[in-house]
């Protein structure tokens, strides 16, 4: 991969994992409601969702996703109705203001997994990259060693971000009201996204 290419991927990558989604809105849900170390169990969840995503990717298995309509637009509606629920459950829970059970590091390494996993922009997101920046003339061995460090390194820095700003929120938030209100908006931003996913899943 030339320095040009390893550039303009690089920066596709950027706009790629900065612009919000339900990944960042889990990140910064787990940073309000587990604090930064811990939180960032979820980041590790989607950096494994990276990974495998990368490899099949590089495998053009992504590729062949997107050529089969029914097959992808089955997999929108699947990660549209993981979503509406995450949403319906959380807004149902952001009114309660018992002190809430301690998650496991499995649980939030998990839901990040499986968040980034359902969501279509992710495969879209592959599909681009390795359709647009992989040089063809080039053995995708080779490129691997630009694309795989470059990628994982910005998801981290973007999604660590994102949990860390969670965790400021949550400590602003010392009153029920505002904790209340910031969980709702988290919800509300998990069922939107799954009603807009549905929704190009049936167009």
């Amino acid at each position: 991969m030339s320095v040009q290419a390893w550039a303009i991927f690089a920066l596709f990558w950027v706009l790629f994992v900065t612009t919000p989604g339900p990944n960042a809105v889990n990140c910064i849900a787990n940073g309000m409601a587990h604090g930064l170390p811990r939180a960032l169990l979820g980041v590790l969840g989607i950096l494994t969702q990276a990974t495998l995503f990368l490899s099949l990717s590089a495998a053009g298995i992504t590729a062949l996703i997107a050529t089969a309509p029914a097959l992808f637009a089955s997999a929108k509606l699947l990660g549209a109705a993981v979503l509406i629920w995450l949403g319906l459950r959380g807004w149902r829970n952001a009114a309660i203001a018992v002190a809430p059970r301690s998650a496991t590091g499995a649980s939030i390494y998990g839901r990040a997994f499986l968040i980034a996993s359902v969501n279509a922009k992710s495969v879209a997101g592959y599909l681009a990259a390795f359709s647009q920046f992989v040089e063809p003339g080039v053995p995708i061995s080779r490129q691997m060693w630009a694309i795989f460090p470059t990628a994982l390194t910005i998801t981290a820095l973007s999604y660590s971000t994102y949990t860390a700003l969670g965790a400021w929120l949550g400590r602003l938030a010392l009153g029920a009201v505002m904790n209340t209100r910031l969980r709702q908006a988290l919800a509300l931003c998990f069922l939107l996204y799954g009603v807009l996913l549905g929704l190009s899943a049936l167009a």
